[in-house]
């Protein structure tokens, strides 16, 4: 009897560590998901800067980033940016070199520069040949600043990027829009670096941002607007289908091209916790963090987040928008085969375009097919 006591308080000890350790797991995880946008890490260094043929080439260290092909962008710790050619040329075992195909005014790079990687390929519309005007949109939040670039006052276009991004990175498909002669807003929200600060800047992963892009929305319509396409990125896609869905835009909202969508908080956390190297199921014990009242409070989040709101899986069937998802086969966050699934169950609605690319790099892999592929689609199912 007392070795049995022994080995069930022994027994209950281990599973009071080992629940210790989960919940500490889960909370950590949750918060690192909505943390407050941090400064750009700066971990990639120049090491050389090469002149031949005309063009110059930088010599960065070989990385799954580096060599991966298609266009990208480095932006500089010293300011600047420096875009990159598609091609890579190897450079030894460990090196790569890229060719420079363009540059912020007046800048020059120089070997030992420190730079990050980016698929923002733009920094500004006017990076992009694009004429626009700053505005504010009066938002829930506060005074949400946002670019637009004009065209025809009855279809517009509303751009919404993704989590730890910026609005930057839809410049690339304000592009299809604008071809198309309509007008723009590239929005911002709440805590995400640009729109407005509020509380203690966490993410709540859409469900309050959506607020501040429906006001974006509301100042469409007070300018004529009675045709909107929604072009959501990442987490921005999740916004885009949720307002898409609101019965007072039924017949608004006329569209959406999404890129990299999230379609299933569940299965980005876990593709997210498994691309850091954590067990698939450590995405599970996350979930209550942000879904069960008291824990999110713990977490710093105002509310509890009802993330099955967001699950297109399951909601296929409330689906009622012509959608376009571009989506990359190799895409570690947001998994390809989720929006496949939605693909299969909405055919008639959801058109699916696959990209070989990583989360929201489909447009940089192959931005002349991204283009053609947008253009085609909202010509044919939007029109001009």
């Amino acid at each position: 009897m007392r070795t049995r006591r022994i080995v069930a308080a022994s027994l209950s000890t281990a599973a009071a560590i080992l629940g210790a350790g989960g919940a500490a797991l889960g909370c950590g995880i949750a918060r690192k998901l909505t943390a407050p946008i941090g400064p750009r890490d700066f971990d990639l260094t120049v090491r050389g800067v090469e002149q031949a043929d005309g063009q110059s080439r930088l010599v960065l260290d070989r990385t799954q980033d580096t060599e991966a092909q298609g266009v990208c962008n480095l932006w500089f710790e010293r300011g600047g940016w420096v875009q990159l050619g598609n091609e890579v040329e190897d450079r030894g075992s460990k090196r790569i070199a890229r060719t420079i195909t363009g540059t912020s005014e007046g800048f020059s790079p120089r070997a030992g520069d420190l730079a990050s990687w980016s698929g923002i390929y733009y920094s500004s519309p006017e990076d992009a040949g694009l004429e626009h005007r700053e505005i504010v949109i009066n938002a829930p939040a506060g005074h949400a600043p946002a670019w637009r670039i004009d065209g025809d006052l009855s279809t517009w276009a509303i751009h919404v990027h993704g989590l730890g991004s910026s609005r930057a990175g839809t410049i690339r498909g304000v592009q299809v829009a604008t071809e198309l002669g309509y007008t723009s807003l590239v929005v911002t929200y709440r805590n995400d670096g640009e729109g407005p600060h509020l509380g203690n800047g966490r993410s709540t992963l859409g469900v309050t941002e959506i607020e501040d892009v429906d006001a974006a929305i509301g100042n469409a319509i007070r300018r004529g607007a009675e045709r909107i396409v929604l072009f959501g990125w990442s987490m921005g896609a999740a916004i885009a289908l949720q307002l898409a869905h609101r019965a007072e835009y039924r017949e608004l909202i006329v569209g959406l091209v999404l890129d990299s969508p999230v379609l299933n908080w569940r299965s980005v956390i876990q593709a997210n916790c498994k691309r850091a190297g954590l067990p698939s199921s450590a995405g599970a014990i996350a979930m209550p963090w942000l879904m069960k009242e008291p824990l999110a409070r713990m977490v710093g989040l105002p509310t509890a987040l009802p993330l099955e709101d967001f699950n297109w899986v399951k909601r296929a069937h409330e689906l009622d928008v012509p959608t376009l998802i571009l989506h990359g086969t190799r895409d570690d966050s947001a998994p390809f085969a989720t929006s496949k699934c939605l693909r299969d169950q909405r055919p008639a609605l959801v058109t699916l375009e696959a990209f070989d690319a990583g989360h929201t790099l489909n447009w940089n892999a192959d931005n002349e097919r991204w283009h053609n592929t947008a253009a085609s689609w909202l010509g044919q199912r939007i029109g001009r």
